[in-house]
C-alpha cells in the first residue's frame, strides 16, 4: 500500500518537473528558438491551429526565425496571429514567407525572463508540496483505518518527504542551468 504511493506520488511530481521544462522551453534564451511561437494559433479556416500546422517555422540563425506557409493565402492570416500573440517582435512579409528579427536581448529584459523563470519555478514547487500533502493525507489514512502501524506510518511520511526533497531540488536545478542559459550573452 505505501509501496503504491510513493509510486504515485513521484510519478506525480515528475510530472511537474517536466511541465516546469515544456514553460521554460517558451522562454527566450541568447539565442531564438521555435518554441517562441509555438503557443501562437492561427485562424486556418475557421478552426484555431498551431502555427507548426499550417507552414515550415524554422530558426534560420541565432536571432531569426522564419515561417514558410504551405498555402501563400496563408501568409496575411499567420502575420497577424503574430502581431497579436505580442511577442516581441513584428513580423516582416516578404510576399512568399514571413520573417521575425529578434534584436540582442538587454540584460534588464534578461533580468525580466529570469523572474518569469523563478515565478514558473516556485508555481512548480506549490504542486509538488500539493502533491506531497495528497500523499501524507493518504497515509494518514491508511494508519486512521488500522491498515498499517503509527511507526509505518511514520515511515511512510519520512519517505514521502524524501521525495519532495528530492523533486524540490530536480526544479532548482532546472531552474538554474535555465537562469544561467538566460544569462549567458
Amino acid at each position: 500500500m505505501l509501496n503504491e504511493i510513493y509510486i504515485h506520488t513521484k510519478e506525480q511530481m515528475d510530472k511537474s518537473v517536466e511541465a516546469l521544462k515544456r514553460d521554460f522551453s517558451t522562454l527566450r534564451t541568447g539565442k531564438v528558438t521555435t518554441n517562441i511561437v509555438d503557443h501562437i494559433k492561427v485562424d486556418y479556416y475557421g478552426t484555431p491551429t498551431a502555427l507548426n500546422q499550417v507552414g515550415n517555422v524554422i530558426a534560420t540563425d541565432a536571432t531569426t526565425i522564419s515561417i514558410t506557409p504551405w498555402e501563400k493565402h496563408m501568409l496575411s492570416v499567420i502575420e497577424r496571429a503574430i502581431q497579436e500573440a505580442n511577442i516581441g517582435v513584428n513580423p516582416n512579409n516578404d510576399g512568399s514567407f514571413i520573417k521575425l528579427f529578434f534584436p540582442p536581448m538587454t540584460m534588464d529584459q534578461r533580468q525580466e525572463i529570469v523572474k518569469q523563470a523563478k515565478g514558473m519555478a516556485e508555481k512548480a514547487k506549490i504542486a509538488i508540496r500539493n502533491i506531497r500533502k495528497d500523499a501524507n493525507d493518504k497515509v494518514k489514512k491508511l494508519e486512521k483505518d488500522k491498515a498499517i502501524s503509527e511507526d509505518e506510518s511514520r515511515k511512510g511520511h519520512d519517505e514521502v518527504q524524501k521525495i519532495t526533497d528530492n523533486s524540490v531540488a530536480n526544479v532548482d536545478s532546472v531552474l538554474s542551468s535555465k537562469e544561467a542559459d538566460i544569462l549567458k550573452v
